[in-house]
């Protein structure tokens, strides 16, 4: 992955590299290696984090709405 820096502005090519690892799954990668997981507690945060994603989608359905 790259970024280029421009003006010599490090600053602002961090920021872009943050967010290109962070819609890339990079750091939620390392944070599931940390540890062992079992396949339980596997697909028991799987369902959780499918129940908020959602719950997030019911809330923005209900202001697009006007509920």
């Amino acid at each position: 992955m790259k970024v280029e820096v421009r003006n010599d502005n490090v600053d602002v090519a961090l920021r872009i590299l943050k967010k290109k690892l962070q819609e890339d799954g990079f750091y939620t990668e390392i944070r599931e290696r940390e540890r062992f997981r079992s396949k339980g507690e596997k697909r028991r945060l799987a369902k959780a984090a499918g129940r908020r994603r959602y719950l997030k989608s019911l809330e923005k359905r209900k202001v697009e709405f006007g509920y």
